[in-house]
């Protein structure tokens, strides 16, 4: 199976770049590139290295850090089923093509939002309150990155997240910070992605 590994932020790709590099008899072949931060930017790093692909991939694996719901503590690896923009405030039925969930190929129940900003408590009590669900991760650019891949003849996506922080617990972006400069391999990330493929 041949995987284009999508990590969104600069340190992101570090950490899976350096696992990937010391990784040994691995069962697919991983391509690796950074999309960048949020919506409008990863979808448009994703198309780009899609459109320059010599060979069409099987797969888009998408990873990194995320915020939890209460649920989830700091370090659980999540690899959730389904993606949903969070702050596409449309009316039911009007516009389809953003509001849809997006189906993943991870097997934990967890929905992972989408949205343009980190999240507070505020934020993510407000999002379990609309969707009706009481755990759930929070990026920003899963729910972008899906519609690429359907663009692009419908590849399927996974994605394979580090808890960073939990809001409600009181966490924050030094949360997120600190966590992050904690987990600099990935290796755990790409072992997920290999048991599952």
């Amino acid at each position: 199976m041949r995987v284009l590994i999508c990590a969104p932020t600069a340190r992101e790709y570090r950490a899976m770049r350096y696992a990937l590099d010391k990784a040994q008899g691995l069962k697919h072949a991983y391509d690796l590139v950074e999309v960048g931060i949020g919506k409008a930017l990863s979808s448009a790093g994703v198309a780009r290295a899609l459109t320059l692909a010599k060979e069409r991939y099987d797969m888009l694996a998408v990873v990194g850090f995320a915020a939890s719901a209460l649920g989830r503590k700091q370090g659980d690896i999540v690899m959730p089923c389904r993606a949903i923009h969070h702050d596409a405030i449309i009316p039911e039925n009007f516009c389809p093509e953003i509001t849809d969930p997006r189906m993943l190929q991870g097997k934990d129940p967890e929905t992972v939002f989408t949205g343009d900003s980190f999240v507070n408590a505020d934020i993510i009590r407000e999002v379990k309150a609309r969707f009706g669900v009481d755990c759930g991760l929070f990026d920003m650019e899963v729910a972008a990155i899906c519609q690429v891949a359907e663009l692009y003849d419908n590849i399927p996506v996974v994605v394979v997240k580090y808890i960073s922080d939990v809001p409600e617990e009181g966490h924050s972006e030094h949360s997120y910070d600190e966590f992050a400069d904690a987990h600099s391999d990935f290796t755990p990330l790409l072992q997920k992605l290999e048991e599952l493929l």
